[in-house]
């Protein structure tokens, strides 16, 4: 049953101070709006509750890619597309443009945004993991000021945040980092246009067979986004094996809670996400021949 339009508010501010003034004093009567690719199924589905929404849509405030030197600065309004388009995203970030281009159709790449993916808070989003790879750092504003917080402490639980009432995502910063491999893996039902069964992103530094760093990330097997730090210490100071893959897919076991729900089972996505890692291990390995 689709939802009855006229129920519904969105308000346009023209300015972003103005914005955060009418979050700030009425923060539970107003909802942020960005590209609204997730919310306009809801409304379609006649599943979306809240009724008043401002959009963000129209500030240049928090849109732009600005690179510096050491770390690139995303708006929260850069789409998919901006990611895909972009150059330096391009070569420092392939990860967010795996991602970027295996998340719905045209349509939702021009206009769903970075920010809109991470506010929404969805534990099957395709952005994420990449995002927890290259250690994003989340700018926080409302009226009363500024704040930065990682991304790996953003998220709480299912859907929940550390976003305060009045609070929208501002920026992404990305440090900027050379010689790391990385791999992004998005299994499901569709090759295309298909919400993630399990997704996979990893990266590492290897000197020789040696893995120096490593940073693992998966999504859709726990309440939230998850960084496997279990997994990624049992790598950390070995040669890359057999034996060191084994101990890492074992040590996966601790990072992800996986769970039967409509998409897949917790028995598969465990396997599913045992044999990703084996495989970016394994390609590695493989590389260094």
């Amino acid at each position: 049953m689709r939802s009855f339009l006229p129920t519904y508010d969105l308000i346009c501010p023209t300015t972003l101070t103005d914005a955060l003034a009418t979050l700030a004093r009425e923060p539970d009567v107003w909802r942020p709006f960005a590209g609204g690719t997730d919310l306009m199924v809801l409304l379609e589905s006649g599943m979306l509750s809240h009724q008043r929404f401002i959009s963000l849509w129209g500030l240049p405030e928090l849109r732009g890619i600005e690179v510096g030197k050491n770390v690139v600065s995303l708006g929260a309004l850069t789409t998919y597309t901006d990611l895909l388009e972009h150059s330096v995203i391009r070569t420092d970030f392939p990860l967010l443009c795996d991602a970027a281009a295996q998340t719905g159709g045209v349509a939702t790449q021009n206009r769903g945004t970075l920010g809109g993916n991470i506010g929404n808070a969805s534990p099957a989003a395709d952005t994420p993991p990449a995002l927890l790879v290259y250690e994003a750092e989340l700018e926080l504003l409302s009226a009363s000021g500024a704040r930065r917080v990682p991304y790996d402490r953003f998220h709480t639980g299912y859907k929940t945040s550390v976003l305060a009432p009045g609070e929208i995502i501002a920026r992404i910063h990305l440090p900027r980092r050379e010689g790391w491999t990385t791999t992004f893996r998005k299994i499901g039902t569709r090759r295309a246009q298909a919400i993630a069964k399990i997704c996979f992103a990893g990266a590492a530094e290897v000197d020789g067979r040696t893995v120096r760093d490593v940073r693992i990330a998966f999504g859709s097997v726990a309440p939230t986004v998850v960084r496997a730090r279990n997994a990624e210490g049992s790598l950390r100071g070995r040669d890359l094996t057999d034996e060191a893959a084994t101990a890492a897919v074992e040590a996966l076991a601790a990072d992800i809670t996986p769970i039967d729900d409509i998409r897949s089972t917790a028995r598969y996505r465990l396997e599913v996400a045992g044999r990703l890692l084996a495989e970016f291990l394994s390609a590695l390995s493989t590389e260094r021949r």
